[in-house]
């Protein structure tokens, strides 16, 4: 059995399901188990409905579901008319589903119109992509002589309460999902279930948060013990640095579930961060793929022992802010470090570099997160300052500290730019700099030109 994933580009129209459905063909064989995002955009047009209803703008609300309602019938359509199908096909059942899933969310807005709307509601709502995007492509793969059976993932995928970003509780969904999809499979060619959604154990609409298909479906490979995880999108693999950005990029063939997990932790978007572990806790081979380009080889991410020391990726974040705090009492003193991550800690803000004097220390955390109260209770213990407009950039690759010249190359590259922060990774997987963002494009450049484009690797 495989698990295969694509995303919201991989089935954002007729072309691009016709295409998807010519990948799963040529993998009946391996029993695939296929999770789906949401077409492309259709969850942003939820998140606009949310606010839609909320603000009370009624008219808005009925635009924003007809549109989907619309699209997604005319998906149908198109593929239709192109032929190619099995047997004359009957739309009545699945344009009835269609209305039913927009007939839900057009209840929901006059429900809650001008109203705050309970996270398990807006869970509902920004759902409703995916059960729109797998009921068509259901019934397309089926037209097209794939018999494949529709699964609703919140049989399986049961999560805590946390509605909008929720945890998947695992060995529930362990327990679960052999039974639902093997129950499913019987006298089918393939399955189909949704990314991104699930359900508390009081049966709750919950979901895993933006770009939780990834780890709906890794998590769904490692509970079935499937040979491999495919993870279809719209580009070729994971590659040596964001190719929006640099030239010259190169793809990379073979990386290791922990760089895979740093690349996604600092920035590259390729793959969700919480989609590695799972794949790496049962040693399942996790592809990323190209499903407009299904014959190139995309990348493979494997155990470690398999993987060659050396630079992988330059990566980047953004947008960040360094917030520090000096204090001398800090100097000699116990436990004051555990008071200042306490405060990040409560206020539910993540912390990622670190870099620590006798009288001060100083992290970086993501722009978006909200820093207001953080800041109002770190005041207690020193004086606080929040730097803005700076970025990091992280060179990425197993064993970096093994690497002769990596470091006086970096230096070298960089001499006429202001470093701001330093951390290497005690897993010696990453080495990263806080820089001004302004500077953050012609360095990640630089990096990339130094290590991949000059024979520097």
């Amino acid at each position: 059995m495989i698990v295969m994933k694509f995303g919201g580009t991989s089935v954002s129209d007729a072309t691009a399901i016709k295409r998807s459905i010519s990948i799963i063909s040529k993998k009946l064989k391996d029993k695939p188990v296929i999770v789906v995002s949401a077409c492309a955009k259709v969850t942003d047009s939820l998140y606009k409905l949310i606010n839609c209803i909320e603000t009370g703008q009624k008219e808005e609300c009925q635009v924003v579901v007809d549109g989907l309602s619309a699209r997604h019938k005319g998906i149908i359509e198109e593929c239709i008319k192109a032929g190619g199908y099995k047997s004359e096909p009957s739309t009545g059942d699945i344009f009835a589903t269609i209305d039913k899933i927009c007939n839900s969310l057009w209840t929901l807005s006059k429900a809650h119109l001008n109203a705050q709307i309970p996270d398990s509601d807006k869970a509902y709502i920004t759902s409703m992509g995916e059960y729109l995007s797998s009921n068509i492509i259901c019934f397309m793969l089926n037209t097209f002589g794939i018999s494949t059976a529709w699964v609703d993932a919140r049989h399986f995928m049961i999560t805590a309460k946390e509605y909008m970003s929720a945890s998947p509780l695992v060995d529930e969904v362990a327990k679960r999902a052999d039974k639902v999809i093997s129950k499913a499979y019987k006298g089918y060619d393939a399955v189909i279930t949704q990314g991104f959604v699930g359900v508390t154990i009081e049966g709750d609409p919950t979901v895993l948060g933006r770009g939780g298909s990834d780890y709906s479906a890794s998590l769904l490979g490692m509970v079935l013990d499937a040979d491999r995880i495919e993870i279809w999108t719209d580009v070729d693999g994971i590659r040596t640095a964001d190719p929006r950005m640099v030239e010259n990029t190169r793809g990379i063939k073979k990386i290791s579930y922990e760089e895979a997990a740093e690349l996604a932790r600092f920035g590259a978007k390729v793959l969700h961060p919480l989609c590695i572990e799972p794949a790496a806790t049962k040693n399942i081979p996790l592809y990323v793929l190209n499903s407009m380009n299904p014959g190139g080889d995309g990348t493979v991410v494997l155990n470690r022992s398999c993987i060659f020391d050396g630079i992988k990726s330059v990566s980047y974040n953004e947008n960040i802010r360094v917030v520090s705090i000096y204090s001398p009492k800090m100097i000699n003193a116990t436990g004051f470090m555990s008071k200042i991550f306490d405060v990040f800690g409560r206020h539910g803000v993540s912390v990622d570099m670190i870099s620590t004097s006798e009288a001060s220390v100083s992290v970086t955390v993501d722009a978006k997160q909200p820093l207001e109260e953080v800041v109002a209770d770190l005041a207690q213990y020193g004086k606080v300052t929040v730097d803005r407009d700076k970025s990091q950039v992280s060179i990425i690759g197993k064993n970096i500290i093994g690497i002769k010249g990596a470091f006086a190359t970096i230096f070298e590259a960089l001499s006429d730019c202001k470093i701001y922060m330093m951390s290497q990774g005690s897993s010696f997987l990453n080495l990263s700099l806080v820089i001004d963002r302004p500077e953050m494009a012609a360095i990640v450049r630089t990096l990339h030109k130094v290590f991949f484009e000059n024979g520097a690797e």
